[in-house]
């Protein structure tokens, strides 16, 4: 019956390749009051948690955030008038029947029709893809062809980037939205207008700067001769404009290339030897031109690149201030660690602005928010944020997965549910080194509150996997757990799936559906 749908029961209520229409409502503190609205949700950065048992003088609350600008007073945010206003125009312009009347290039408009229309084979773009990619080339084709209401944004973009040094823009869209996709579009949209439109402000010279190895390996589909590009593979491209995508030149690397290298090996006797009786110390690190050389050879020579930067959230040039609560012990040491390399990141990317010049940095990222140790505020929505797709927006649009919370607490006597935040609560009688430092530890020694967690979140999943089951589903729900450390992946891991202990018996896990061992060992 209508009257029995629910958030919890039917969360998906739009379609990932259609404009949102619906949404669930969420009260003040972010918990879905069932109410299903007709229009599609603002632009609000609030997160359903479990509720607190009850409200304790010092308990925090739970706002709305997400604007561009905060209050350095109350440390609070001002509803986002900026990305909704910004959303507001952008709709109206889709909606614009003529292509002439876009206010873009012929190459732009063609593009924008193969996004929006193409009979895709294979995967096709999610409408908060292209909505993504819609924002960019209207801040940069269209808003300064718009008269005043134009220039009201690039204003407020100029103004979120004074002291910056950049010109950057982010674009938020969820974990699991595809974020490579956007890229991949913005390449192509550069690319096909810089050589048929050399003079206009267009690009050929590509830098995407990753946070690690892991993930810059996995945007090599962003290359244009990669097996799996998907320029091609994606169909992202009408087939007569494929041939233009070739003169891009991209660089794919992570942002610990921007670490200056010693160009001569020496030892500290060495480098005592040669500095001799004067004293002066030898100059053995790269030069910046050097630095460049090593890490984006291709795009020696070019002018004005666009820098793509993933997972963007980790790249800020840090504000010194005297924090009223400051990290202290592993925290502080974490802290530091963000802070060095956002240092290194940024003044990377600061030596390629003054070297080869940057026309644009586009952010990408589900949490474009300053971090703990930055010198802002924690939380702090960068105000050069200009769209937003959020992790509720992608839920109802049935694009990610569903993420489960326990909220069953039975470890009573707390005022707020536990799970909300485990780690502080166990995250002193956990091993603080990785596997390779931490010793042998034993499984059954993980705090009883975190094996509690692990049987509630198991409870629902066994519940669900039967369900699954009976539906005929093949594929079964999944089952996440992310640690801090490799110490304490492989204690939960053999907690959950078995482990031999030192004799060479079969400790069974203690969740049966992902045992590894059976009854025979």
């Amino acid at each position: 019956m209508a009257d029995e749908i629910s958030f919890f029961t039917q969360p998906i209520i739009n379609s990932p390749y259609e404009y949102p229409n619906r949404h669930w409502e969420l009260d003040s503190q972010g918990q879905p009051t069932n109410r299903r609205l007709d229009r599609r949700r603002r632009a609000e950065f609030v997160t359903p948690v479990p509720k607190p048992q009850k409200n304790a003088s010092n308990q925090m609350e739970f706002e709305f955030r997400g604007s561009a600008k905060v209050s350095t007073a109350t440390q609070k945010y001002d509803p986002i008038p900026i990305i909704n206003e910004l959303r507001n125009e952008v709709d109206r312009w889709r909606e614009l029947a003529n292509p002439r009347d876009w206010k873009v290039t012929p190459e732009t408009a063609r593009l924008l029709q193969h996004w929006r229309h193409h009979q895709y084979s294979g995967i096709r773009p999610f409408f908060c893809q292209v909505e993504a990619i819609e924002t960019l080339i209207w801040l940069t084709e269209v808003a300064p062809r718009f008269g005043r209401r134009g220039k009201a944004f690039l204003d407020h973009l100029q103004e979120a980037n004074s002291g910056n040094g950049l010109s950057r823009l982010a674009l938020k869209l969820a974990t699991g939205a595809g974020k490579t996709t956007v890229m991949a579009m913005i390449i192509a949209w550069q690319t096909i207008n810089a050589f048929r439109h050399p003079k206009r402000r267009f690009t050929l010279g590509f830098l995407i700067v990753a946070p690690g190895l892991t993930i810059r390996d996995r945007l090599r589909v962003l290359l244009p001769h990669d097996p799996d590009s998907y320029f091609r593979s994606r169909e992202l491209v009408p087939a007569d404009l494929l041939a233009d995508i070739v003169r891009a030149r991209t660089i794919i690397t992570n942002y610990h290339a921007f670490r200056r290298r010693e160009t001569v090996e020496l030892s500290k006797g060495g480098r005592a030897l040669l500095q001799g009786r004067s004293g002066n110390k030898i100059q053995s690190l790269e030069t910046d031109g050097q630095m460049l050389r090593r890490a984006m050879p291709e795009l020696m020579g070019m002018k004005n690149i666009m820098v793509l930067n993933d997972e963007a959230h980790h790249c800020y040039r840090e504000k010194p201030q005297v924090e009223e609560d400051p990290p202290v012990g592993d925290e502080k040491k974490e802290a530091e660690r963000d802070r060095e390399a956002a240092r290194v990141w940024m003044s990377g990317l600061e030596t390629v602005a003054v070297t080869l010049g940057v026309r644009r940095v586009v952010d990408l990222s589900a949490t474009p928010f300053f971090i703990r140790g930055s010198g802002y505020v924690e939380g702090t929505l960068f105000p050069w944020t200009m769209s937003d797709f959020s992790l509720m927006d992608a839920i109802e649009c049935g694009i990610v997965k569903l993420p489960r919370v326990p909220v069953a607490d039975n470890v009573p006597g707390g005022d707020t549910p536990m799970f909300r935040n485990l780690w502080d609560r166990i995250g002193k009688k956990m091993p603080k080194q990785g596997r390779g430092k931490a010793g042998r530890l034993d499984p059954l020694d993980i705090p009883a509150e975190l094996q509690t967690a692990l049987e509630a979140l198991y409870g629902h999943y066994e519940k669900t996997f039967e369900l699954w089951k009976k539906e005929g589903v093949e594929v079964p729900p999944c089952f996440i757990v992310v640690c801090n450390n490799t110490s304490t992946s492989k204690l939960v891991y053999d907690y959950v799936s078995g482990w031999k202990t030192g004799d060479g018996s079969v400790q069974q896990g203690r969740l049966k559906l992902f045992r590894n061992f059976d009854d025979a060992g």
